[in-house]
């Protein structure tokens, strides 16, 4: 286990200084806060008179770039309820960036260099979501089972693009294809690393999407958190365009070590 903890330490100051290198400047924001996220795939952990732990920094780190701030990312805990496993745990170490006029291709060229820096150069294949589950004329349910078990069969590394503009997210839509987003996931070996986006700058669509996350939880009988409205507040001042990526660090130190389970690479499990 020590031997695994020192060679986390050294990816993670190889990360900070790739950033580094970049003139991305590293920030830090709260790991509790009022609101959580809408998306109905999504719980957070509520803290009872506080609020919320952090599914992701993603909300507070745009809205430093409202406010100004160049380039940016942070490397610390998350939290999400429910998420128990070899490659899952209630807490663990997101590394989440933005970068300025950056759409998500260019963003998934930098994703690629990081990745050739902690695991070693290597090919990367790029493939679309339907090439992957087929007739997207299905319930997402379906839809959803079929794409996770076209996952598992990945080898390599690979970018999956070309999201239904119902899996969009925060993702604008393509310039290319208006019915699919602009949203990338990285797979190695199976195992999702990272997920990406041309970010939607629009403050009204942002409404809308969350609208539509909260009539889905309804529908699943989910709880219905209150709309971060800080967040939607700052978005009418407007975000400038940039594209931004959550990656899994403790996923990639697993590949990086060789090793089938998070929990190897964990000094304490959650």
């Amino acid at each position: 286990m020590t031997s695994a903890l020192i060679a986390r330490a050294d990816i993670l100051g190889r990360i900070r200084a790739f950033f580094s290198a970049r003139d991305v400047f590293e920030v830090q924001t709260p790991v509790l806060g009022r609101y959580t996220v809408t998306d109905p795939d999504v719980a957070g952990i509520e803290v009872p008179g506080y609020g919320y732990l952090q599914t992701s920094p993603e909300y507070f780190m745009k809205r430093l770039l409202v406010a100004g701030m160049p380039d940016c990312y942070q490397l610390g805990p998350a939290f999400r309820a429910d998420e128990n496993g070899k490659l899952h745990n209630s807490e663990f170490t997101l590394l989440e960036w933005y970068r300025l006029e950056f759409d998500h291709e260019d963003l998934m060229g930098e994703v690629a260099a990081l990745i050739d820096l902690v695991l070693g150069p290597g090919e990367f294949q790029r493939v679309t979501y339907a090439e992957l589950v087929g007739d997207i004329d299905r319930p997402r349910d379906e839809l959803d089972l079929i794409f996770a078990q076209a996952c598992e069969e990945i080898t390599g590394r690979s970018f999956v693009v070309d999201y239904p503009a119902d899996q969009a997210a925060l993702a604008r839509m393509n310039t290319h294809d208006a019915t699919t987003a602009a949203r990338f996931e990285l797979l190695i070996d199976g195992v999702e690393i990272a997920n990406g986006y041309w970010e939607l700058t629009d403050a009204a669509e942002h409404r809308a999407r969350f609208a539509e996350d909260l009539r889905i939880r309804q529908q699943r009988v989910l709880p219905t958190p209150e709309v971060d409205r800080v967040f939607l507040e700052a978005l009418e001042t407007g975000l400038p365009p940039c594209a931004g990526v959550a990656l899994g660090v403790d996923r990639l130190i697993m590949l990086a070590l060789h090793q089938t389970s998070i929990d190897q690479v964990l000094a304490f499990r959650f």
